[in-house]
């Protein structure tokens, strides 16, 4: 067999030698594919022509694979005519380099090793360049480029390579796919509560969602005033309170109940948000707390529920306009360094798209997308607030309609939950008749009485359950939605 060509690893710069690279490797992989086209498939998932070092080898697999891809034979007799004229080719010997690369074939089994070793290969030379870029970029002193900004970009160069590393799963069998479905029963029906995700903490609302789902994206929606952040908070002070780790039925370590919280705050400051989470475990009123308006037994109940929670899995980020990318990205780094079971984000239409489009629509939509990807790529729920438009206001029934999200039908085609908050109570409060009117007053008082304390969380869509209403009670001076206790259950003891 004629000895194939090698491949000077130089370049103008001298420095290309020095890069981690294997020349025989992509040669013997190659050789493989021509030989066999069935081999490409076993690969394809792992390599593209980026990870080849060579530019003819990976000029050879572009060629090789967009011929195999239209179910056409990819040889060297079938790419000669493609590969003519390219003048890398040339140099090695024309289109004969093709017919000896086929003869050096690895054997098949090996080819799935081969192409993995190419592609540590070309991720290590990504490495070395970036570093490379960074300190060229820190040398630079340049007034439009500060340091802060080099860090961030330096942060989504890596973390945009980590992600590269994660090749398609791709199709997986009916049995793996019944056997995942099996073992998140078998969860459900040994935790106690019969439930297949995080718990809120509110039961009603636990049975009508079964908890919160891996990789769902819920949409938590409502007017101003209404409670959603306050919602939110307690869901998240919830589920944090609740955090075990252990060991979980699979044998490894992880989470066994309740979960680690990210927040992201784009609103308020992360000491206002504390400070609501602390009004609900003190049952201090918020006001009072920001005003430092305490008796001595409220400032004690105080101090107590701030050590309480001191251990308390909630990671705040207040950071305002987070770009979609970056809220990915800062996620991603939580998961890595503390772990996250549940992300909530107040509210969506704070966060920045891309900047590619200038509509408005296309941004939420874009945005949408990029939270329910979130929720799939880290395997955790992710909750994020919404606004509602205006026109509930002017409607007589003020509940709210999954018509009624703002700006983009696709918050509503992108979540598998939506829900709203919805306090008639406020409503009607506005609605107080003049004092002359006695009859009205008296209607007007009846009917606040009724409504006092109470919220309504109406589920209009569910992709993996039914929809419906679920009441809740509302305690407005610490911010806090508990479980109601329905008529059947007065003095039959704790709920």
């Amino acid at each position: 067999m004629n000895e194939i060509a090698k491949i000077p690893a130089e370049s103008n710069d001298g420095e290309s030698d020095l890069l981690p690279h294997n020349i025989d490797a992509e040669q013997q992989l190659l050789g493989a594919i021509l030989t066999n086209n069935d081999i490409y498939d076993r690969v394809a998932a792992i390599i593209n022509e980026s990870h080849f070092y060579d530019p003819v080898h990976a000029r050879i697999y572009e060629v090789a694979s967009a011929r195999i891809a239209r179910n056409q034979v990819a040889s060297p007799v079938s790419l000669k005519a493609f590969l003519a004229d390219e003048p890398g080719l040339a140099d090695l010997g024309g289109p004969a380099y093709l017919v000896r690369l086929a003869g050096a074939a690895i054997s098949s089994y090996a080819a799935k090793d081969y192409a993995q070793l190419i592609y540590d290969l070309a991720i290590r030379r990504k490495l070395i360049q970036l570093g490379r870029d960074i300190s060229d970029r820190a040398a630079k002193v340049d007034v439009s480029s500060e340091p802060r900004e080099q860090i961030v970009e330096a942060e989504q160069e890596l973390y945009k390579l980590g992600e590269a590393g994660q090749s398609n799963q791709g199709f997986q069998s009916f049995l793996r796919a019944v056997t995942d479905a099996v073992n998140v029963a078998n969860a459900a029906y040994q935790r106690e509560g019969g439930l297949a995700g995080v718990s809120t903490g509110l039961i009603d609302l636990d049975k009508k969602l079964g908890g919160l789902h891996r990789s769902d994206l819920l949409i938590l929606a409502g007017r101003p005033s209404m409670g959603k952040t306050s919602l939110a908070t307690n869901i998240a002070f919830n589920v944090a309170k609740a955090y075990k780790k252990g060991l979980r039925p699979d044998g490894t370590e992880g989470t066994i109940d309740g979960g680690v919280v990210g927040f992201y705050s784009l609103e308020m400051s992360a000491e206002q948000l504390a400070a609501r989470i602390l009004s609900e475990a003190s049952e201090v009123p918020s006001e009072q707390i920001r005003r430092g308006d305490m008796n001595e037994g409220e400032f004690r109940r105080f101090v107590e529920a701030a050590k309480s929670l001191e251990s308390c899995p909630i990671y705040i980020d207040d950071t305002p306009a987070l770009p979609i990318s970056q809220l990915a990205a800062r996620a991603r780094r939580l998961k890595r360094e503390h772990g996250l079971d549940v992300l909530v984000v107040d509210y969506l239409q704070l966060i920045k798209g891309t900047g590619r489009d200038a509509n408005r629509v296309n941004e939420i939509s874009e945005i949408s997308q990029g939270l329910k990807a979130i929720a799939k790529e880290l395997d955790i729920p992710v909750i994020a607030l919404s606004q509602l438009s205006r026109q509930v206001e002017s409607r007589e029934d003020k509940r709210p309609q999954l018509s009624d999200l703002r700006e983009s039908g696709s918050i509503e085609q992108d979540a598998d939950v939506v829900m709203f908050v919805f306090r008639e109570e406020y409503y009607k409060e506005r609605e107080k008749p003049g004092e002359h009117e006695l009859e009205k007053m008296a209607t007007w008082q009846t009917e606040m009485e009724r409504l006092h304390g109470r919220a309504e969380v109406i589920i209009g869509k569910q992709r993996h359950g039914p929809i419906g209403t679920v009441d809740l009670s509302f305690e407005g001076r610490f911010t806090r939605f508990g479980n109601l206790v329905q008529p059947w259950q007065q003095g039959g003891g704790e709920y």
